[in-house]
């Protein structure tokens, strides 16, 4: 009588024993805040581009309470650049939520979790298995990924009905132990392995009864959400400089993009960016630099910047007395949180920055 085969979970945790990541900093010591922040930090974004914010984030913040105790500046300044900002001031709220309702701890409940911000339920099973072992499934995009190829699963898998069935096929693969291995191990099989382009199906421990690849379809699936072209607009930001070298910084509204963040003000066409500039600053709005434009693409649409420069110019009263409104001297710059491509646009004026 032959053996049984090998279900799906203990060729993963095979394959992981010998080919997964052990040595990432969330794993050691692998505590429930630090769990937390990194499922945080990893949604939309690659484990190589979140080590080094992660490292410096717990090093300012090593515990829960220390980031439930900072404002949203101190957390907004060690999130910036890392993107997806709404995270980050979701992450400050639920770390805030957790000392007023559980006692500071991060708590050991699937719908205590999920009823905090940012927590959806991919992300609380992530949590729940890999801090505590308790046996809870995910469904990121890697995850995703793998059961539409093995179990040769059609339809753009975030559509409700796909979802739904790739959901109940996640929780049928579930072992009953080595759950934080295991959860761990599907991530790293999707990121490394069966990946998007060109996966290594010559090295897979799943190609023996893999549907996809069976069925030569594995350039197909998982298919792709329905397109269409991404809408552009454009807007002018005003990079203004005062005689000390301090930036004129305007902070964004508390919702929609970059929500929060201090960035350089912003206006739609030269009409309304007149009349901003009036309204604060005094000098001569037509004796502007015109600097390279900066593109900068999100979820749903592609934004095109171009930024003026003045050099030297005195504020009106408005400013010093408007909360949302400042001049931030050059060695704050790095302490802020700041969008990425302004922080780029920063970066890239030596002589402002006294680089």
């Amino acid at each position: 009588m032959s053996a049984m085969p090998e279900t799906f979970a203990q060729r993963l945790l095979e394959w992981f024993d010998h080919s997964g990541r052990h040595d990432l900093p969330w794993q050691h010591p692998r505590t429930p805040y630090r769990v937390w922040l990194a499922e945080i930090m990893l949604q939309q974004t690659q484990v190589k581009t979140v080590m080094p914010y992660f490292e410096r984030f717990v090093g300012v913040f090593p515990t829960l309470a220390d980031l439930a105790a900072a404002s949203l500046d101190q957390v907004l300044a060690q999130w910036s650049g890392l993107g997806y900002y709404a995270r980050a001031r979701n992450l400050h709220v639920a770390a805030r939520r957790c000392v007023e309702l559980h006692g500071g701890d991060l708590p050991r409940d699937f719908d205590a979790l999920i009823a905090l911000p940012g927590i959806g339920r991919s992300t609380a099973g992530a949590i729940l298995a890999q801090a505590w072992g308790d046996r809870f499934a995910i469904l990121d995009g890697n995850v995703k990924r793998v059961l539409t190829r093995y179990h040769g699963i059609a339809g753009w898998p975030n559509a409700p009905a796909v979802e739904k069935e790739l959901w109940a096929l996640a929780q049928s693969h579930l072992p009953h132990s080595r759950m934080a291995d295991y959860t761990q191990a599907q991530m790293d099989f999707g990121a490394t392995l069966c990946t998007r382009q060109n996966p290594a199906c010559m090295l897979c421990v799943l190609s023996s009864d893999c549907v996809a690849l069976n069925e030569g379809r594995v350039e197909e699936l998982p298919t792709s959400r329905p397109g269409k072209p991404l809408p552009e607009r454009t807007a002018l930001v005003l990079l203004a400089e005062n005689a000390a070298g301090e930036i004129l910084l305007q902070r964004r509204p508390p919702t929609g993009i970059w929500a929060s963040l201090w960035s350089l003000p912003e206006a739609e066409t030269h009409e309304q960016a007149r009349v901003w500039f009036s309204a604060h600053l005094q000098g001569d709005y037509d004796g502007a630099e015109a600097l390279a434009e900066i593109p900068h693409t999100f979820t749903h649409y592609r934004l095109r910047m171009h930024p003026l420069h003045w050099r030297t110019l005195a504020a009106r009263d408005a400013v010093r007395d408007n909360d949302d409104l400042r001049w931030a001297a050059r060695a704050e710059l790095v302490s802020l949180g700041l969008p990425a491509p302004i922080r780029k646009l920063l970066g890239g004026l030596p002589a402002l920055l006294g680089e």
